[in-house]
């Protein structure tokens, strides 16, 4: 498979877009206001302990106070009281791995972790690990001895990623030794640090992008930043000058997301509804702590049967589900209600394809039989909110329900609303005030209200009311 990886830098945002074989997978955007904390480090204070629900708060200097559970706690010995680990007070390092959404404030650890692009290194475990994905038996067994040999002359845990795959000695040694020193520089910052402040900023999009999915499958790193291009060229130097030509300049004269297409991509993004090449769709509905997502045939209908009409709308809808969870980061709880199949074969082959599919994301993912009911249940790590709450706010209309009143709703409150007035004998004239939208329908049902109310009615159009507001003047 063919990755490509376009950088574009803003004024007020950077956003990266991961391309596989041209089409877009994966998108991240950071903007100067809004700058994430996943992986930050922080020297906090914890505020308060919660032993019924075997967590503490703890103050970060960021506002909302940070959860951390007892699990994320490094205690001396074994130990699962939480009032015996931490004490209300005490000064604590931890690191964030779930970023604030919605109401919620982050999640943090005191189990450190530091990832460099090869290895993760874990200041506080003794553990040894090498990542699942390394499928060479021989590979697998050379990388966890050359990192067993490295880890006796020094303290901590390392886990070796994908990345480090086919890396020499020299390579993993020179990482080890940036990450420890890395470490010695943290602990120095967190001892001089003031309570409540930061330690410790993790590498921003662009990098964070470079050191997750630049390896050999990259092809070629378009970036229209001088100063992005010349920052990534001298990391990619230092760890991996044998790519140092696939990091290529763009200056072209129109914007780079667009040469590619992916400003249309973000645009559809917005939508809740997604088109299938068969001209099925899928309906993605996101909630706080759940996803809903909707299988529908359209206007595709197969030559054989219906059955084989589900079972092919069904395979693709899979793929672009396993690829619409990566673009909008969308976590937690999934339900995917696919089109009713009544052969069991057939049901196996869509649970089969969406594994397959979300085999490429680096989120972990869990995917459970399909139910009687034809539903599949899963669930996606979440560590950042999605891209629909980056991009947009609440409607301020219908609340983030989704629905706002109908006309006809608006006009059955207007008219119980003048009833409740009492206007009988009233011989002036009645002027309604309403939203552009609304005043065609109104118009149309003058002759109702002068039928109801026996007086003169005249309907304006207001450009400062919303869609459910209203005035009624009595003239």
């Amino acid at each position: 498979m063919k990755k490509e990886i376009v950088v574009n830098r803003g004024f007020e945002e950077t956003r990266v877009a991961v391309l596989e074989d041209g089409k877009l997978f994966d998108l991240f955007i950071e903007r100067r206001e809004s700058e994430k904390i996943l992986n930050n480090i922080y020297k906090g204070t914890v505020q308060n302990i919660v032993p019924a629900l075997g967590s503490a708060f703890v103050d970060i200097g960021f506002g909302k106070s940070a959860y951390l559970g007892v699990d994320d706690i490094i205690a001396q010995r074994e130990e699962k009281n939480i009032e015996n680990m931490v004490k209300v007070g005490q000064e604590v390092m931890v690191q964030v791995y779930k970023e604030p959404i919605n109401t919620k404030g982050p999640k943090v650890t005191m189990d450190i972790s530091l990832p460099g692009r090869l290895l993760v290194y874990m200041p506080f475990s003794n553990n040894i690990g090498v990542s699942k994905n390394i499928e060479d038996k021989q590979e697998y067994d050379r990388l966890k001895n050359i990192v067993s040999k490295i880890k006796k002359d020094m303290p901590g845990g390392i886990i070796v990623r994908t990345e480090a795959e086919e890396s020499s000695e020299q390579e993993i040694k020179n990482e080890i030794k940036y990450l420890t020193r890395l470490w010695a520089s943290i602990v120095s910052r967190f001892n001089e640090a003031k309570p409540m402040s930061f330690v410790h900023k993790d590498l921003g999009v662009v990098f964070q992008t470079v050191r997750d999915y630049f390896s050999e499958d990259v092809v070629m790193m378009h970036i229209d930043s001088n100063k992005e291009f010349k920052d990534v060229s001298d990391f990619i130097k230092i760890v991996s000058p044998e790519f140092i030509d696939r990091i290529v300049f763009y200056d072209g004269k129109l914007p780079i997301f667009k040469v590619y297409g992916i400003d249309e991509e973000i645009k559809i993004l917005s939508s809740n509804k997604v088109r299938l090449k068969s001209g099925g769709y899928l309906i993605i509905q996101e909630a706080e702590s759940l996803c809903a997502i909707d299988v529908n045939s359209g206007k595709f209908i197969s030559k054989t049967s219906q059955e084989e009409t589900a079972l092919l709308t069904n395979l693709e809808a899979a793929v672009e589900i396993a690829r619409q969870l990566r673009l909008r980061n969308i976590g937690g709880i999934l339900v995917i209600d696919f089109i009713d199949m009544k052969k069991s074969a057939h049901k196996h082959k869509v649970l089969d394809k969406l594994c397959d599919a979300t085999k490429g994301d680096k989120a972990k993912i869990k995917i459970w039989p399909i139910t009687r009911l034809g539903l599949i249940e899963m669930t996606r790590q979440r560590k950042r909110e999605s891209l629909f709450s980056l991009l947009g706010d609440t409607c301020p209309t219908c609340k983030g329900l989704g629905l706002v009143l109908s006309k006809e709703s608006i006009f059955v409150n207007v008219c119980n609303e003048i009833a409740q007035l009492s206007i009988d004998g009233y011989c002036g004239k009645i002027k309604i005030k309403l939203n552009h939208d609304i005043v065609e329908y109104f118009k149309e049902r003058i002759p109702r209200l002068k039928e109801i109310f026996n007086t003169n009615f005249e309907i304006k159009s207001s450009s400062e009311s919303s869609r459910e507001e209203y005035e009624i003047i009595f003239e």
